[in-house]
């Protein structure tokens, strides 16, 4: 009998909180485990005296027969380790729900705020405010209310902190992000709690009680209490990220972002004066993740691994990119196209300065933008971080959109499609696919702690290249269709030719079986060429290696299901295929474990 609240832990808690852990291990990182660990510290220690009170003031009472016997201020080991479970189960699931959320686009403030949102933030403090107030005087009173006034006047000082400091941010969330890490673990706890207190594990004495029950065993008091903790909890680690957000977000502000910042910074970030946030930058950064979402789910997956900000300077290279080429795609005519490869390669010009001229100030080239692109774009061009990447694959890519244009109207006689071979297949793939792989890699370089070799940099630049051959084929390859109903083919034509094909051809009839082999030959091509770099990718620094090869292999599962013709309906695209969710999640789950 002296082990019952020990078994308690062995049954119900720990092998939750293995459960968690087991999902979360490949995605864990330092900077995860250093928030659990101080919330952990701060859980024990804020709860230790207030525990130790209610003991020694006969509130609650644990049998000499249900505990081992240890105890700390009067508190029982096992009740000691309850403050860090329960603390560790709730942070492990927030932090899981948390990872897809890039956390900067819901930074906010008092005027970026809907007045919804500032009416929920002020009702959220008044409720808080009368929660101590109703506190006090039931524990002051004494009596049956005791309990459930030291609960309230402990606990809602606290969470009147964190939502005065983060309520908008905790309010922009989503739900799901917010609500499920305090209601999942709140019951399941529950009902541990009522099996402990059927059991005798615990006991709250009666006349500290309102004798209230929810079912079973169950007492309002430890109801509410399992509630406002793990609500402590959650509001918590919202403020941590908040801090962290504002601190990778804002640059200029914070030059220096280290992946795990001290506590120093972090208290910095988080007391910064809202009223001084970059709404422009957010709102921008906004703008890149709903571009990310839309376009891409494989890279919108894998970038909910990478740190800090360099996972927000990735978004908004992938939007520049995905800006760039609707704006050449969407024109209505070859001329209007090639004008906004001019106004871009205008753009790069005063950006990184032409031959012999210094680059142009932020303000004139943020003038000329916002006079020569439409709104929806500007947002892509103004923050795209130029500072830190090199301006020759960006002139490459623009040379990419102009093999794009090309293509002309396949009624037209004699139409000239720019793919004859395979040296133009891998010319077309180096300047619109290795071209973003190697700017990404100027990010990492320039964002990881861990520095590399020029030996090392160069051989992953190489590497990136031929690895953006293979994504490209692998592009090509599933959008075959599409692409013949915008009359391109980018099958090279000496393959169409040995099978007694024309471009033509494939444009009328995509479908038709010669298709079909052409296509896993421009698979099994791209995965010669992605077999020639993957091992390459084990150079990377290990806080980027796992989520960049979880981008790659993302990618790369999408040939494997063309391959075995096992893909599923693109909901965005008709007639593209993609690889189902839980097939996305088990590879993401798969390669980061591994890396």
């Amino acid at each position: 009998m002296a082990y019952d609240y020990a078994l308690v832990h062995f049954k119900y808690t720990i092998p939750f909180a293995g459960l968690l852990t087991f999902i979360l291990r490949p995605l864990l990182t330092k900077l995860d485990l250093c928030k659990t660990a101080t919330l952990i510290l701060v859980a024990f220690f804020a709860t230790l005296p207030w525990d130790s009170y209610l003991i020694r003031h006969g509130v609650w009472t644990y049998p000499p027969n249900a505990i081992v016997g240890p105890r700390l201020f009067g508190v029982p080991a096992e009740e000691l380790f309850f403050f860090v479970i329960q603390t560790y189960i709730t942070s492990m699931l927030y932090i899981l729900l948390n990872k897809p959320i890039l956390h900067a686009q819901f930074i906010t403030n008092r005027a970026d705020s809907s007045l919804a949102s500032r009416r929920i933030r002020t009702l959220g403090q008044v409720f808080l405010a009368g929660c101590i107030a109703t506190g006090a005087a039931l524990a002051k009173k004494g009596g049956e209310g005791t309990y459930l006034g030291l609960i309230l006047v402990w606990a809602c000082p606290f969470a009147l902190l964190t939502w005065s400091l983060s309520g908008y941010f905790l309010i922009k969330l989503p739900i799901i992000c917010v609500a499920t890490p305090i209601v999942v673990p709140t019951a399941y706890l529950w009902v541990v709690d009522e099996f402990a207190l059927g059991r005798g594990t615990w006991a709250i004495e009666s006349g500290t009680k309102l004798g209230w029950r929810i079912w079973g065993s169950l007492e309002l008091e430890e109801a509410v209490f399992f509630v406002v903790t793990n609500t402590l909890i959650v509001f918590g680690l919202a403020a941590c990220d908040r801090g962290l957000a504002v601190l990778y977000t804002f640059p200029e502000r914070f030059p220096n972002a280290p992946q795990t910042p001290s506590l120093t910074l972090l208290m910095e970030a988080l007391f910064m004066d809202p009223a001084k946030y970059d709404m422009v930058r957010v709102e921008g950064i906004r703008e890149a993740v709903g571009t990310l979402r839309r376009k891409s789910r494989s890279f919108y997956l894998a970038s909910s691994v990478f740190p800090g900000r360099l996972r927000i300077d990735l978004v908004l290279l992938y939007s520049f990119c995905r800006v760039a080429d609707d704006l050449v795609d969407e024109a209505r005519t070859e001329n209007e196209a090639l004008e906004w490869i001019n106004k871009l390669s205008n753009y790069l010009g005063l950006v990184y300065g032409l031959e012999g001229q210094p680059p142009s100030s932020k303000q004139y080239v943020n003038t000329l933008v916002e006079r020569n692109f439409p709104r929806a774009t500007r947002s892509a061009l103004e923050l795209l971080p130029t500072e830190l990447l090199s301006k020759k694959p960006l002139y490459e890519l623009l040379e990419g959109f102009k093999m794009d244009l090309s293509f002309a109207d396949t009624s037209s006689e004699g139409v000239q499609f720019p793919i004859k071979d395979e040296a133009d297949l891998e010319t077309y793939a180096h300047r619109v696919a290795s071209t973003v792989g190697e700017l990404c890699l100027w990010l990492v370089f320039h964002h990881c702690d861990t520095k590399l070799s020029k030996d090392e940099e160069s051989t992953l630049v190489f590497a990136a290249q031929t690895m953006g051959h293979a994504l490209q084929y692998v592009n090509i390859a599933r959008d075959i269709l599409v692409d013949a109903e915008m009359g391109r083919v980018y099958l090279p034509i000496n393959w169409l030719k040995a099978e007694n094909l024309t471009p033509n051809d494939i444009v009328r009839d995509p479908k038709q079986p010669k298709v079909e082999k052409l296509r896993q030959k421009l698979l099994d091509r791209a995965f010669k060429e992605y077999g020639r770099s993957r091992d390459a990718m084990n150079i990377l620094p290990s806080e980027v290696r796992g989520p960049l090869i979880v981008a790659v292999e993302s990618y790369m599962e999408i040939g494997r299901v063309l391959q075995e013709k096992t893909g599923v309906p693109s909901n965005s695209r008709k007639g593209r295929a993609t690889v189902p969710r839980v097939r996305r999640i088990w590879v993401a789950w798969k390669n980061l474990s591994a890396a």
